[in-house]
């Protein structure tokens, strides 16, 4: 057994790094497997950003769905083997997966900085998550009940669902297909909220698997529907976000989003802040600046995918200007215009504008 933490042995740890790394390599792989899917539905109908839901069904957006739930079962289960500080920080490795497959198969530009964007970003959540506070697992759904209706946590919830409705239906119309941070933003601020539902439901197996039955708490169920909800709107926009921006952009910033709002809404739930040391504090801050940076980085450098040949087309009503030549004056009218009266028209092909 170690010595560092009597309930995990070193065999335990390594079954969860193998398991961690595994989850990153099908999380990465699935960001390009759905983008594929999504750029098939989208030449054949409505794109997903521009509300169309064709791409539910393309097989092979499917097929990117089934391995980001193999991906994150298998980040669940690491989770069960080896302590947080060692699993989190590994799934940066999902974003050099899906940056070097978007680069082969869907043709992305891979610049230099859009590599030191990646950099910073990964540097900086992992230095948030190596210096996070220790995690307090709750042993019963009702204890964790009682911490979810904490007033600390029930304002952070109330600020979430406040910030989402402001971006979902302010920002959304407005920047949604110019500003990535819109649609990741919704993605990954819902997404602490889903860590935490699926934590609670995480227990409740693992309460039920050893012989004390949760099934019949209603808090229970009350986490599975808001973790069910939270995964449905992520999804949402996580697919607005790829078909929109290229994915060597989207990964990297919704890991570092997605993994800082999940530590800071763990932090407000467990109350894992109080008796930490100045030094991990300063670390974290740094780790959020180093993230900031990533992020503008990447933003400055890069910019939405092209529009579609009939996307950028359906928009423009065809117009034919005519040249019409009455009692020895020429007159210039617009095909949706009300032809004038009493004149002799002589069309001349070569008047087509």
């Amino acid at each position: 057994m170690s010595t560092h933490d009597p309930f995990i042995s070193p065999n335990d740890n390594l079954k969860g790094f193998l398991l961690a790394m595994l989850s990153s390599a099908f999380i990465g792989s699935s960001f390009i497997i759905k983008k594929l899917g999504l750029r098939r539905a989208g030449a054949s109908g409505s794109r997903a950003s521009s509300g169309g839901y064709g791409y539910l069904l393309e097989p092979l957006w499917w097929i990117g769905m089934s391995t980001m739930i193999v991906g994150e079962f298998s980040n669940f289960v690491a989770y069960v083997y080896a302590p947080a500080i060692l699993v989190t920080p590994l799934g940066a490795i999902s974003i050099i997966v899906s940056a070097v497959l978007a680069h082969f198969f869907l043709k992305e530009k891979l610049e230099k900085m859009d590599v030191l964007g990646c950099v910073l970003c990964v540097v900086g959540s992992t230095m948030i998550v190596l210096h996070a506070p220790g995690e307090r697992t709750p042993s019963s759904v009702d204890e964790i009940w009682e911490l979810a209706t904490q007033p600390t946590f029930l304002l952070y919830t109330a600020s979430v669902i406040a910030i989402v409705l402001f971006l979902v239906l302010y920002c959304e119309p407005r920047y949604g297909q110019t500003n990535i941070l819109i649609y990741i933003g919704i993605c990954s601020i819902i997404g602490s909220l889903t860590v935490m539902s699926i934590k609670a439901i995480g227990i409740a197996i693992k309460l039920t698997m050893e012989g004390l039955s949760q099934v019949a708490h209603f808090q229970t169920w009350v986490f599975v529907m808001v973790a069910i909800s939270c995964i449905i709107v992520q999804l949402n926009y996580l697919n607005k976000a790829l078909d929109t921006f290229d994915t060597a952009v989207v990964s990297p910033i919704h890991y570092a989003m997605f993994t800082s709002f999940t530590i800071f809404a763990s932090a407000i739930m467990f109350k894992d802040w109080s008796g930490q040391s100045a030094s991990s504090i300063a670390s974290e801050l740094c780790g959020f600046v180093t993230i900031l940076s990533g992020t503008m980085v990447l933003h400055a450098t890069r910019s939405p995918d092209p529009a579609s040949v009939s996307e950028m087309y359906l928009p423009v009503s065809p117009q034919v200007s005519w040249y019409f030549q009455a009692n020895g004056d020429t007159w210039k009218r617009k095909s949706e215009e009300i032809p004038l009266p009493d004149f002799d028209a002589i069309l001349k092909q070569d008047h087509f504008t």
